[in-house]
């Protein structure tokens, strides 16, 4: 490995949202930092299976045909 062209890893501590910590080895800071995530599997839906929207109830096909109800698009022989 080439000397002085990779990042120093080193020891630092993550604390989770609900005040949890662990260490583990990271680029991130310097030895002996602290970081606080914001999102972590605790507390993201991704995670979690928090609620999510369905938004699309109906097909494509059936949207169209519920929005141009009105008009005629019967061809003429």
């Amino acid at each position: 490995m080439k000397k002085k062209i990779h990042p120093d890893y080193h020891k630092v501590t993550i604390e989770l949202t609900d005040g949890s910590k662990f260490e583990t080895r990271s680029t991130y800071g310097k030895e002996g930092d602290t970081l606080k995530l914001d999102i972590d599997p605790n507390s993201h839906p991704a995670w979690t299976g928090g609620a999510t929207k369905i938004l699309d109830t109906e097909g494509q096909v059936a949207r169209f045909k519920k929005r141009f109800q009105n008009l005629n698009f019967e061809k003429n022989s």
